[in-house]
């Protein structure tokens, strides 16, 4: 009896889609059901904070896009639970979603995931980060340099000396204390505002009404390329351009692997991908944030993120899961390389998260889908 290849694979998605679910009911169980439902509740600023060392408890801004609920091992984007968008969503629409303050229609997400494809070419980016080692760079120090390198398109702004307006905020207001407020606040509210306002003279859809929205879009589908022609140059192999028909997760994987995905491994990274969208303030959202509030670009600003999270104490630590992982080799060493790194008294990393006292929601989903790869 022949095999229906498209069934087997059905009953697959069908498959992660209710281990999501079964995680969802495990964290719920866990908390009994009781939701923390003010996550909307205004500040009242000026905010009083206890703060320690390293900016720790300090409060910088209110979001409405995420919320970690670290008590709770629950994560919120626009609202939203992690596991339902995981569960029901795709890439493509959690990235409308945060971008735009709601899920998209049919249209919308067909006009945006095409956007997102065309935007997954940058072979003038390519050529550039050919031009320097990246076989001997870091993963996350190459990733730095191509998203930097993305900027190529926007010098423009460097020699405009109208794009920005460095009167928005007087230098000798630096000093204010947090509870006076600046004289040039307004000011500098009407200038995020002009430029946000400002339409590229080449839009490609009505879903991209500034400037700032496009390069979004960009460094979407571009960061995603970089990354993957930084894991394939690493493996001395050729950049790869992406094929239509796949999704953004999709084209990562074949892109980096030269290997069309199956659907599963397509769903599961789509999946990974949407657990790592956003995370609330943490380290490297917070140094794009200290930079683009100086006025400057946001191609500058996830630049700086990137540095960021290359930290060992930020992202930088699954780097380090990796290389443990290929030290370890195969499952019959674990007790062996156990053994001589306690005799070492050196740490193993990957264990905890310093937000989530519970379990991470993010390791509640994957750890289960990890197995069926």
């Amino acid at each position: 009896m022949a095999v229906d290849q498209n069934k087997i694979e059905e009953e697959r998605l069908a498959r992660v889609t209710q281990m999501v679910l079964s995680a969802k009911a495990q964290a719920m169980a866990e908390i009994e059901g009781e939701l923390e439902t003010d996550l909307t509740k205004p500040l009242q600023w000026p905010v009083q904070c206890s703060m320690g060392p390293g900016l720790e408890g300090a409060i910088a801004c209110q979001t409405k896009i995420g919320y970690v609920n670290g008590s709770q091992g629950m994560l919120y984007y626009r609202g939203y639970s992690i596991f339902d968008l995981c569960a029901y969503s795709s890439f493509e629409e959690t990235a409308f979603l945060l971008l735009h303050g709601k899920l998209p229609s049919k249209d919308e997400l067909e006009v945006f995931r095409e956007k997102i494809y065309q935007d997954m070419f940058v072979p003038k980016t390519q050529r550039l980060l050919l031009s320097f080692p990246v076989e001997e760079m870091g993963p996350m120090a190459a990733l730095r340099l191509g998203t930097n390198l993305m900027r190529q398109n926007q010098t423009f702004r460097d020699q405009d000396e109208e794009y920005y307006d460095t009167d928005a905020i007087a230098s000798d207001e630096d000093s204010i204390a947090m509870e006076t407020k600046p004289f040039g606040e307004s000011k500098s509210r009407y200038e995020f505002q002009k430029h946000a306002m400002k339409r590229p003279a080449k839009a490609s859809s009505d879903l991209v009404g500034s400037e700032e929205m496009e390069s979004c879009y960009k460094l979407i589908g571009g960061v995603a390329a970089v990354a993957a022609t930084i894991g394939r140059v690493r493996q001395g192999h050729i950049p790869l351009e992406p094929l239509p028909d796949l999704s953004l997760a999709g084209n990562y994987l074949y892109m980096l692997t030269g290997v069309r995905p199956t659907r599963l491994a397509e769903r599961i990274m789509d999946i990974s991908l949407i657990l790592h969208a956003d995370h609330g303030m943490n380290a490297s959202t917070f140094a794009s944030l200290v930079v683009a509030s100086t006025l400057s670009d946001i191609y500058f600003s996830i630049g700086s993120g990137v540095a960021a999270l290359s930290g060992p104490l930020h992202g930088g630590a699954n780097v380090e899961v990796v290389g443990m992982l290929e030290e370890i080799g195969t499952p019959e060493n674990v007790d062996k390389w156990y053994e001589a790194r306690q005799k070492q008294k050196k740490k193993v990393v990957g264990f905890g998260h310093r937000v989530y006292k519970s379990y991470d929601p993010r390791a509640r989903i994957l750890g289960p889908l990890a197995e069926l790869l």
